[in-house]
């Protein structure tokens, strides 16, 4: 713990002038400054106030004129009291604004003497209340004297007069009064009758005293004489108690008596009334046994030492916020404190000069549905259009009794009328009571990246993950949490935008996030489409150990690298077992407040976002190998901080199976050929009738949002990772934890020679001749059943004859003939 509390002071040293400043925190000192502030305040309000009703007749035509440097003021606080005065006094309650200089007073005061101010709130409101009756009340009696209730008292007067009379305002004034007595002064029936209770009480006594005046006069005479004689009386109580010892007669303890009569004080002085007793109750407590000891008083007393053991110290606050006070919060950002994001400059800006609307291609449309639909006997009592980006919106109401299924199947005929590609009818709009029908439009307007980068929803949204995929039909700026989703799968044709997409997604986040808040894990088997992030490897970028390359193009990597995933996602559920936190938020906020220990393992964690962009591929070649750790990851990795995003151009039933559809609610389906793709993405039709061009259908699992992706260039996207890749950088790409695969991780079956298979050699001779390694070849040439040949084929990677698996391949043969098979066998047999 000491060594990283060194590495980071000596870190802030070095970054000391681009350290990030601290948040505001209100301190002690704070408090009193502002709390001198009104208490001085109040006074000078006071001030102002007094000075207004000593020569407010005269400062009042010269309010007017303040700004005027040769007109004077008789204010004791200059022109700035007169403009006070004018305000809370003349203009405000009159005599109640005297109640804000105690009210200022009181605040100003608990700040400076650190009490809560909170104790204030029923002191605020009840003066207000009071300011409010006073300021009404000389407004209904001296209405005369505006100064007295203000104009504001003299205003509210003339309201309640005018609704409920003079008699009624003077009602409403009454109960404010008995309001303010009962709730706040506390006075109520019962507290007057005891007022009066108490006086007739005090006349009685009174009148008793008048009549004997004596007894009184000589108690009052002996209290006054105590003093003069305090001590004498004090060397006569001294003898007395000497007197008192000497009498006390001890017997048995079963006939202890005490003669009362030689306890009995001797001074009548009021002075005894304040005089201890004069035998304590220990005295009276001894037994014989120990009065047979004589004398009492010379025994000999044993050594007594009372060892004080020294208390512990007592540490207030906790070691977690004496780290932040002293150090700050922990900054991830630290190492890379000089890390600029990149600027809008570095994207395109398209000179399209926003949405056109044509009002002749609108006016044509509109004519053209109605007439459609009045050809099918259905009339429409409302129509109206939203124009977007590409597509437009005319959200029509049918008259009361028509079909809504009868609308959704003149799709054909609607688009048939218009001359237009892809129609789509939404019946009904979710959430409103009409019916909607998407018409493309003739002039579609692009959507630039630095249109939706720029806009104020994005730059300013308070996600984890925020990502801008493009515009709404409404031209909105649609901005999506990847953290939420938690995982998003994209599929489309080819060429309908796809790798926009992933661009764009990426896009987002390098705008969003520092380098230390996001890591990338990129597989393209491409190998083309995503080279340029090459980069930002050691800003952004995350990578196996001992890997030249962090983009993955080989799919024996990907396997690795998904395993090494897994690994990862259990290391970070560990450490958020061992700090009793739910999800990577809450750890990262819990190791920033330093109350977790770096000694003990703990670090922060970064969000892990794994890039696919062709995962059928994947499919094709490895299978099970990589839908395994997929299906895993997006199980259980969203509370950690993995999430991934896989793109396909083929988004059959064998590529998005039921367990990975089970697990990625969110879903981006680009322009496919049929309905039945746009089934296996969505769970239902509409993709088909997309336009192409970025145009996607967006849904997290409940409604389906038509989106203009955003267009983001090659050009653009070089720009910005040059941007990045030209500052400090770490010293490597993150670092995944190492996962051992291929041969070292197969399962070595029968290394013993004697348990191998009776059909082991003849097996070997079949596989070598072929040069395939294949579990069905057995079958065939053996006449054996699945299980006896696999077990075999197990048989031969363990002897190390044939290699590991690798999905759909054969098997690799590691003997190139059968001599060589001889000489291996033969080899094994004497080294056994």
């Amino acid at each position: 713990m000491a060594k990283t509390i060194k590495k980071e002071t000596a870190a802030k040293k070095n970054d000391a002038d681009a350290a990030p400043k601290k948040s505001f925190k209100i301190t002690r000192q704070h408090k009193v400054v502002f709390g001198s502030l009104l208490v001085l305040f109040s006074i000078s309000l006071l001030l102002a106030f007094i000075s207004f009703y000593i020569y407010g007749q005269y400062d009042q035509s010269a309010i007017s004129e303040l700004n005027d440097r040769t007109v004077s003021v008789q204010n004791w606080l200059g022109k700035f009291g007169a403009y006070l005065a004018d305000v809370f006094v003349y203009k405000g309650f009159g005599v109640g604004a005297f109640l804000f200089v105690r009210l200022f007073f009181l605040t100003g005061a608990y700040l400076v003497l650190d009490l809560s101010v909170k104790k204030l709130k029923n002191t605020w409101f009840w003066d207000l209340f009071a300011m409010v009756i006073i300021s009404i009340l000389f407004g209904f009696f001296a209405h005369f004297l505006p100064e007295l209730g203000g104009i504001i008292g003299y205003e509210m007067n003339l309201f309640l007069q005018d609704y409920i009379g003079k008699s009624g305002t003077l009602l409403v004034l009454i109960f404010g009064l008995i309001i303010y007595l009962i709730f706040k002064i506390k006075i109520s029936p019962d507290t007057i009758k005891a007022l009066f209770e108490k006086t007739k009480k005090d006349l009685t006594e009174d009148l008793e005293s008048i009549k004997t005046p004596s007894t009184q006069s000589t108690y009052n005479l002996e209290e006054f004489a105590v003093d003069e004689e305090f001590e004498d009386n004090q060397i006569i109580e001294e003898e007395e108690e000497d007197l008192e010892l000497e009498k006390i007669v001890i017997k048995p303890a079963s006939q202890f008596e005490i003669n009362r009569d030689a306890l009995k004080p001797t001074i009548n002085s009021s002075s005894e009334l304040i005089l201890e007793p004069t035998i304590k109750p220990s005295v009276l407590e001894i037994t014989p046994s120990i009065l047979e000891i004589e004398p009492p008083i010379q025994h000999i007393e044993e050594e007594f030492i009372v060892e004080k053991v020294a208390e512990e110290d007592i540490i207030e606050e906790n070691l977690a916020s004496r780290l932040v006070a002293d150090f700050g919060l922990f900054d991830p950002t630290l190492e890379l404190s000089n890390f600029k994001f990149p600027t809008l400059d570095l994207l395109k800006e398209y000179t399209t000069g926003g949405i056109t609307i044509n009002q002749e291609e609108l006016e044509e449309n509109k004519n053209r549905i109605v007439e459609t639909l009045r050809n099918y006997k259905i009339e429409i009592a409302q129509i109206k259009a939203t124009v977007g980006p590409s597509v437009t919106l005319y959200e029509i109401v049918p008259e009361a009794g028509i079909r809504i299924s009868k609308i959704k199947s003149l799709e054909d005929d609607i688009a048939l009328s218009l001359s237009a590609l892809g129609i789509r009818i939404i019946a009904p709009i979710p959430g409103k009571g009409t019916i909607g029908i998407e018409v493309p439009n003739k002039n579609p307007t692009m959507v630039s990246m630095k249109s939706v980068i720029g806009s104020a929803k994005f730059q300013e949204a308070e996600m984890e993950l925020p990502i801008a995929l493009g515009k709404t039909i409404s031209n909105e700026t649609f901005v999506v949490d990847l953290a939420k989703m938690p995982h998003l799968l994209m599929a489309g044709a080819t060429g309908q935008g796809k790798s926009v997409g992933l661009n764009a997604v990426l896009t987002s986040l390098l705008y969003k996030k520092h380098p230390a808040e996001v890591k990338f894990v990129l597989v393209d088997p491409k190998k083309v489409e995503l080279t340029l992030f090459n980069k930002i490897e050691r800003h952004y970028l995350a990578k196996l150990p001992d890997t030249d390359e962090a983009i993955i193009t080989d799919n024996n990597k990907v396997i690795n690298t998904l395993n090494s995933l897994c690994i990862e996602m259990d290391d970070r559920y560990s450490l958020l077992k061992d700090a009793m936190v739910r999800n990577i938020k809450e750890y990262n906020e819990k190791f920033k407040s330093r109350k977790l220990n770096p000694e003990n393992g703990h670090r922060f964690l970064p969000y892990i976002v794994l890039v696919v962009d062709e995962f059928a591929d994947l499919i094709m070649t490895a299978g099970k190998e990589v839908e395994t750790p997929i299906a895993r990851l997006a199980q259980l990795a969203r509370a950690i901080g993995i999430h991934l995003i896989i793109a396909t151009q083929r988004p059959s039933v064998n590529v998005i199976t039921g367990m990975i559809k089970a697990n990625f609610p969110a879903r981006i389906a680009f322009r496919v050929t049929s309905k039945i793709d746009s089934r296996t993405i969505l769970d239902t039709s509409g993709a088909d009738q997309l336009i192409g061009r970025g145009d996607l259908l967006y849904t997290n699992g409940n409604d389906i949002v038509r989106v203009q992706c955003a267009f983001v260039d090659t050009p653009e996207v070089e720009k910005i990772t040059e941007f990045i890749g030209a500052q400090k950088a770490y010293a490597s790409a993150y670092l995944l934890p190492e996962f051992v695969g291929g041969d070292e991780s197969g399962i070595k079956l029968d290394i013993d020679v004697s348990e191998r298979d009776s059909l082991f050699r003849e097996a070997a001779e079949i596989i070598v001749t072929a040069q395939q390694g294949s579990a069905s070849l057995l079958q065939r040439k053996l006449k054996l059943g699945y299980n006896r040949a696999g077990r075999l084929i197990d048989q031969l990677e363990a002897a190390g004859i044939v290699g590991a698996f690798e999905g759909s391949k054969a098997r690799a043969v590691n003997l190139p003939d059968l001599s060589s098979l001889d000489d291996f066998l033969n080899n094994e047999q004497n080294n056994f």
